[in-house]
């Protein structure tokens, strides 16, 4: 990899005239769209007003899947596409995906029947790329697979395959794979203006860096507007009259320790009180609960979840949980947003509307990309990559995403707490074995050591003890309190690191602990 460290990236950026693409966004679509346009041999631009996947695209479930409720909505090609996708990531970044076995308990047999008869099409519809068939279990099977599930009137189970992954390690291993193919890509840079030319097209921005606050004029043949739930503030500076696109839908997730689960298989809960599927996934020897669809009026950084979320979410996993969860069994909360395109139906309620993405393009050439999910990120780009070329905005150049291995690729030997570095692995505990100390753990019971601080402010780009603690490693969305333990220890790290001072030391540490305390729930606290 030629130098993933912004010191070098931003020397590229002052040494380089012009660029075929500018991506604003460095969530899974923008990171999505700089690898397509980069592998297509392209010279291409990302800019991110924050670290990447500071939103949306650090917050999913955790799934890489087709979608089983979008078979119920009749979304057959919406699935039959992220079936596609899903059997492609797991592919092409085996370091960070896994198949999942899905057991949905059933307490009637006629649900159990239902819900194995649906499966089967999810199951025909994925072809040559299934994680494997789905079928119906005895209760016997079930309550070994699943030791803490409700036991009573519980009838049979259905089975099913689906990937489960890492979103934000993900992110930055796609931000990796674009500069291993050319590209220069920049966190903390944010697009403060748009540059037109005489005939009122789009030409390039101004971007401003947010650590030294110095601002650079850059030229861009094609600009993509990436930023998600942002994707408005983009499209009103290109033009102030333009109407609001944007439809934010916002998910919690409940983080519980493993004991509520214990199983390495994932509980599908198919009926919750607004008609969603509710999932129980095994992630990082915690359990992860969600998600809500809550429409939501304004957009933010850091959404944060509401009670009523938060009690949906626990009354309806503990009707399927032998030992009902408590707020105070809680280890972390958080929420996402989702960038929905509205439509011209007010009254369409979010989880209705189509999961599918949008491109539009603007009368400057601006263009914008919206919905769609994690799954889809690589079709995403190839289409917004297609259609720019189509109308003749850069010259035609073919997709080879398909088969891009993406930067960590290696077949894990074990699950190990390294094992989501993939390749990277060796080198890093190379940096450990050079320097013994900086092995050991810097809290107790969590894998986190110096050497990862390291390594992530060296060759991942990390800025912040936010970037380490929320999306370098994940400590912050399994362990909100863990995580405010860990942050003095790491921000002496990153101070002696990237040579600040005191003062920015006690800053980050203030900052980040008022930050992680939105993660924990008030009640939890006791």
């Amino acid at each position: 990899m030629d130098g993933f460290d912004r010191v070098s990236m931003v020397e590229k950026l002052k040494h380089t005239d012009e660029w075929d693409v500018l991506v604003v966004g460095g969530g899974a679509t923008g990171l999505g769209v700089a690898v397509d346009a980069a592998t297509r041999g392209f010279k291409i631009l990302l800019a991110e007003q924050e670290d990447f996947a500071k939103g949306t695209s650090s917050r999913s479930t955790k799934l890489v899947h087709g979608g089983v409720r979008y078979l119920a909505q009749g979304n057959i090609s919406l699935v039959r596409e992220a079936l596609k996708e899903r059997g492609l990531l797991l592919k092409n970044a085996p370091h960070l995906t896994r198949n999942m076995v899905f057991v949905i308990p059933c307490y009637s047999w006629f649900r159990g029947f239902f819900y194995a008869f649906g499966l089967k099409l999810y199951d025909w519809l994925s072809g040559r790329l299934s994680l494997g068939q789905s079928k119906m279990i005895s209760r016997k099977s079930v309550l070994k697979r699943l030791p803490v599930v409700e036991k009573k009137s519980l009838k049979c189970g259905v089975i099913y395959h689906d990937g489960a992954f890492d979103d934000a390690r993900l992110a930055i291993n796609l931000a990796q794979t674009a500069v291993d193919n050319g590209a220069v890509v920049l966190n903390y840079f944010k697009v403060v203006s748009l540059r037109k030319n005489e005939k009122r097209g789009l030409s390039g921005a101004t971007i401003e860096d947010r650590e030294s606050g110095r601002r650079y004029e850059v030229k861009a043949r094609v600009i993509v507007n990436a930023t998600g739930v942002f994707a408005d503030n983009i499209l009103q500076l290109d033009n102030p009259e333009a109407k609001s696109i944007i439809r934010p839908s916002q998910g919690v997730h409940l983080v519980l320790d493993k004991s509520f689960l214990q199983s390495d298989n994932a509980i599908m809960i198919p009926h919750t009180d607004d008609g969603r599927v509710l999932f129980a996934i095994p992630w990082h020897e915690h359990v992860l609960i969600g998600t809500t669809d809550t429409p939501l009026s304004s957009h933010s950084l850091e959404p944060r979840a509401l009670d009523s979320e938060i009690d949906f979410i626990l009354k309806n996993a503990g009707t399927y949980l032998a030992r009902q969860p408590k707020k105070s069994d809680v280890m972390c909360v958080f929420a996402g947003l989702r960038p929905l395109a509205a439509t011209d139906d007010n009254n369409e309620k979010t989880k209705e509307i189509s999961r599918r993405h949008k491109i539009i393009f603007s009368d400057s050439g601006l263009v914008s990309v919206f919905g769609g999910k994690w799954t889809t990120y690589r079709k995403m780009a190839e289409d917004t990559l297609d259609k720019i070329m189509k109308r003749r905005m850069l010259p035609t150049r073919h997709c080879i995403t398909m088969d891009l291995k993406i930067h960590g690729y290696q077949n894990p030997q074990s699950a190990d707490e390294f094992s989501t570095y993939g390749s990277d692995e060796f080198s890093l505990k190379k940096l450990m074995d050079k320097n013994p100390e900086q092995a050991k753990s810097l809290i107790n019971g969590i894998h986190l050591n110096e050497a990862q601080v390291i390594w992530a402010i060296r060759n991942e780009m990390a800025r912040t003890v936010e970037d380490i603690l929320a999306r370098r490693t994940r400590i912050l969305f399994f362990d909100a309190r863990a995580a405010i333990e860990a942050a003095p220890e790491v921000a002496e790290i990153m101070r002696k690191n990237l040579n600040y001072d005191e003062s920015w030391k006690q800053s980050q540490i203030t900052s980040f602990t008022e930050l992680a305390k939105g993660y924990l729930i008030a009640d939890g606290l006791s």
